[in-house]
């Protein structure tokens, strides 16, 4: 019976992409009590609104990953955006006080989820379907303290909904690894609640997307056969996630959006448009070209050997600017991939590259390349293994924010940026929150 129950909550809640479409009333103020099953369940599109915000991965908290990468030039004149590219980001860079609000505005909205639905006396409201809602919200704050923790180390951990500017001042900031232990502690009892999905639909949180974020968070842990079984659970799951050929396929025609090769990705619609689109699109489309490749990743992108047909993430106007073409859509509908499968394939010959598995860690690789049209790998040992992933990751993800988090984890940043001082694979906690509670410590050297 609760396997019938969780089928028939996963069809109806994931049958249609249109999740974050209901109208008139997609979501609730954080303050306004979640009473019943309709209220729970804006209330959860409301979680789903703040990840999907122009602070968070509708923009801002994006571009702090690619911008602090190696694949990016920034043709806008704002100074504070060239901070990021410098790595000399200031405490007071209006990005990084965006990302920090909008992130802890969707823990917020989580935690009122996570604390209210459980409370509900709606006899309407099944079982599975709570489960489902209370999953959703612990996975999505799970991402949010990932997303924290990777880019300001240790913060303060939130649990309970804040019903008053004061009610949370003076917590102090957590280590760095307790953290990510509450990242875990949210993964493992989502993974439970969430639903395995019967179709395929990457806009909703389901036990697989748990799975896929549990890879990242092992790979980063460096817990080389944790991040190999998690990354394998999704990779083996053919019917829903593939490697779409040729490379484009995912994103190139109009109609590209939750297609197989996303595993996580947030949908946008004309009446509630993503902010990307305009700073990649040059004014020829309608926007500001502000964000835009860099000539070393044109080079690597046009090179049929290296980029192959990871080339189509290009274009170039009839003046012979190049400009990236991953956010084109008008109005700007176009999805934020959160988690693609070909993640999973790279965190897999990673962790298997790692774990001295060499052969099974090519093959890994070489299906990623295969999708790109090109060639084996020659890479034979460990290191020149992990190398070509890296190399991989970098073309692949190009206009994705992983690069920056990467060479950070990787502990490559020094090499490859020539950013020696580790003072600065951290952003400086926001001069305003500092300013606000003088018990949030700023981070080290800002």
């Amino acid at each position: 019976m609760k396997t019938l129950q969780y089928i028939l909550l996963f069809v109806t809640l994931t049958s249609c992409n249109k999740f974050l479409e209901v109208k008139p009333k997609d979501s609730i103020p954080d303050d306004v009590a979640i009473v019943d099953k309709a209220s729970a369940q804006a209330a959860l599109r409301g979680v789903y609104r703040g990840l999907a915000s122009d602070g968070y991965y509708g923009n801002s908290f994006q571009s702090v990953g690619y911008l602090s990468g190696d694949n990016i030039q920034w043709t806008g004149s704002q100074s504070i955006v060239q901070q990021f590219i410098d790595h000399k980001v200031k405490a007071d860079n209006a990005t990084v006080a965006a990302v920090w609000v909008a992130i802890y505005a969707t823990i917020n909205k989580a935690n009122n989820v996570i604390a209210k639905v459980p409370e509900l006396k709606d006899a309407t409201l099944t079982v599975a379907e709570r489960d489902q809602m209370i999953g959703e919200a612990r996975f999505i704050r799970a991402l949010a303290y990932f997303d924290l923790a990777r880019t300001w180390g240790g913060v303060q951990i939130v649990l309970t909904p804040t019903t008053s500017a004061a009610d949370k001042k003076g917590i102090k900031r957590s280590t760095l690894a307790q953290t990510y232990a509450q990242v875990l502690a949210d993964l493992e009892a989502a993974e439970p609640l969430v639903a395995l999905p019967t179709v395929q639909n990457p806009v909703r949180v389901n036990r697989e997307t748990v799975w896929a974020l549990r890879a990242r968070f092992h790979l980063y842990q460096k817990e080389w056969a944790l991040a190999e079984s998690y990354a394998a659970k999704v990779i083996s799951n053919t019917t829903n996630y593939q490697l779409l050929k040729p490379f484009n396929s995912f994103f190139a025609p109009a109609s590209a959006v939750a297609t197989k090769e996303s595993v996580f990705e947030l949908s946008y619609s004309a009446t509630y448009t993503s902010a990307h689109r305009n700073q990649w699109q040059p004014p020829a489309n309608g926007g500001t070209r502000q964000i835009a490749p860099n000539s070393a990743v044109i080079a690597l992108l046009n090179d049929p050997l290296i980029g192959g047909t990871r080339s189509t993430l290009l274009a170039k106007t009839s003046a012979g600017l190049w400009y990236a073409n991953l956010y084109y859509r008008s109005p700007a509908t176009d999805p934020a991939y959160l988690i693609r499968i070909a993640e999973l394939y790279l965190i897999r010959a990673e962790a298997r590259a790692n774990l001295e598995k060499t052969i099974e860690a090519k093959q890994d690789l070489d299906a990623v390349r295969d999708r790109a049209g090109l060639i084996p790998s020659t890479a034979a040992t460990k290191a020149d293994l992990l190398l070509a992933i890296e190399n991989e990751r970098r073309v692949e993800f190009v206009f994705e924010p992983h690069r920056w988090y990467d060479l950070i984890r990787t502990g490559r940043a020094g090499t490859v940026l020539n950013l020696t001082d580790p003072k600065r694979y951290v952003l400086p906690i926001p001069a305003n929150e500092l300013t606000i509670d003088p018990a949030l410590e700023p981070n080290d050297g800002y």
